[in-house]
């Protein structure tokens, strides 16, 4: 049922879509662009209510995974679900507990957000082209890294375009919100997926098994993203139109605040199982 609600949510928005263009070349009436909006609003709020945690859910959240983190070195998050959950203001994609982490050096090198340059490029972000780890003994479910990695968008005027840009992307569904990405199933119903992949950097398919620790691909700027970062999570479906999220903890850890930094020692993987 989600999963046909979703698909008609993105219909109706590209229905609405269609009628703008269409009233440049026909005459069509501009209250029959309310039809399809009036039903992407009620879709909307129907998924909301759906994915809402309720009774002994909503009281007792459950109990948090433990795995490794994803990444190594020095690290700040953003977005946190220790600070608020969802902790990206919607639980669609199973986002309800995902997290955001930048690389921070500790002579402040990252480029910080504000009106000027307009865009910057990757390579002047720590975050672009570290490498990223499996965090737990997994099979591969889905990996997916042929998007571009995108100029930067964190200036002022940048934020603005990339709203309307997301709005763009989400039609599209979720591939295009997460750009390149992993996900790996751990076991249990339990589902990790790595966002914002760089573009030909994965070092798995579907299908393969990969040991904690193991080195699966590397921080890239793909998808609705503002800089290069990571973009974590867990999910109970390896379906994100459907997936709802599942509560983490990394390993030695815990789950960092929003601006909290935090230090990752590099991972020793086990020897990698025949695929």
């Amino acid at each position: 049922m989600l999963k046909v609600m979703m698909i008609l949510h993105r219909c109706c928005w590209l229905a609405f879509l269609a009628l703008l263009v269409a009233q440049f070349f026909l005459d069509i009436s501009w209250l029959w662009g309310w039809v399809p909006i009036g039903l992407a609003i009620i879709l909307q709020l129907a998924l909301g209510r759906m994915r809402r945690p309720k009774g002994l859910e909503a009281a007792e959240p459950p109990r948090p995974v433990e795995v490794l983190a994803p990444v190594a070195g020095r690290w700040s998050a953003l977005n946190s679900p220790a600070d608020k959950v969802p902790s990206h203001g919607v639980r669609a994609y199973g986002q309800a507990y995902a997290i955001d982490v930048v690389a921070e050096p500790a002579d402040g090198s990252r480029p910080r957000f504000g009106w000027w340059p307009l865009v910057r490029r990757n390579r002047d972000f720590p975050s672009f082209d570290t490498p990223l780890y499996a965090v737990a003994d997994a099979t591969v479910v889905r990996a997916v890294d042929r998007n571009r990695d995108h100029l930067s968008r964190n200036s002022y005027p940048a934020l603005f375009y990339l709203v309307v840009e997301a709005s763009l992307r989400d039609l599209a569904g979720p591939g295009q919100i997460l750009g390149n990405h992993l996900i790996l199933d751990l076991g249990d119903g339990v589902y990790a997926a790595y966002a914002h992949l760089r573009r030909g950097s994965l070092l798995v398919r579907a299908g393969d098994r990969v040991v904690a620790g193991q080195p699966v691909a590397r921080c890239g700027n793909s998808g609705n993203s503002t800089e290069p970062h990571v973009h974590f999570q867990l999910m109970d479906a390896p379906d994100l139109d459907v997936a709802r999220g599942v509560p983490f903890t990394w390993r030695g850890i815990g789950v960092p605040r929003n601006t909290e930094t935090f230090t990752v020692e590099m991972p020793q993987p086990a020897p990698v199982p025949g695929n």
